[in-house]
């Protein structure tokens, strides 16, 4: 076991070895001077301390998104109607989420609602039915005003709709 043990570490070492020796050459043969050998490993050991710095993992991870209140629901509601072509977006299951920490002052929301599609009619019937039709997924930019968090309207922008069966 331990002679397995003691091959993988030798193979690491090898390649570790041959890549240093290759860096050298190639500094040498593209820069046509000696290789400056402290300055090439602190260049290799800083980018390796960025891959593991503690900002560079926060970045990795994926975050839940956390749930945001805003004041102009209706609004926002009326703008992702008139984008998105629905006949209707229900305020009451709107969501909204953002990744982005909600001490800053403008955010970057993601919306999700259901829209409603127009009455069918068949057969000289109209039929209302109250399930909805549509997922519309957006996104837009909120900032806090003096009532509270509120989407700028302008900002809106839909990123799907998806079609409900």
């Amino acid at each position: 076991m331990a002679n397995k043990i003691l091959r993988v570490v030798l193979i690491i070492v090898l390649f570790i070895v041959f890549f240093e020796l290759g860096l050298f050459s190639s500094y040498t043969i593209v820069t046509a001077e000696a290789p400056n050998v402290q300055g090439l490993i602190d260049m290799q050991i800083s980018k390796i301390q960025e891959i593991f710095s503690p900002e560079k993992v926060n970045e990795a991870l994926i975050k839940d998104p956390t749930p945001v209140n805003i004041t102009n629901k209706k609004d926002v509601a009326l703008k992702m109607e008139t984008l998105s072509k629905v006949d209707g977006v229900n305020v009451d299951s709107m969501n909204l989420t953002t990744y982005d920490d909600t001490d800053n002052k403008n955010l970057t929301v993601n919306i999700e609602a259901l829209g409603y599609a127009s009455p069918n009619s068949t057969s000289g019937q109209i039929v209302i039915s109250q399930d909805p039709s549509y997922k519309v997924i957006a996104t837009g930019q909120a900032s806090y005003k003096g009532d509270g968090l509120r989407v700028d309207e302008d900002t809106v922008t839909i990123t799907s709709i998806l079609k409900l069966y």
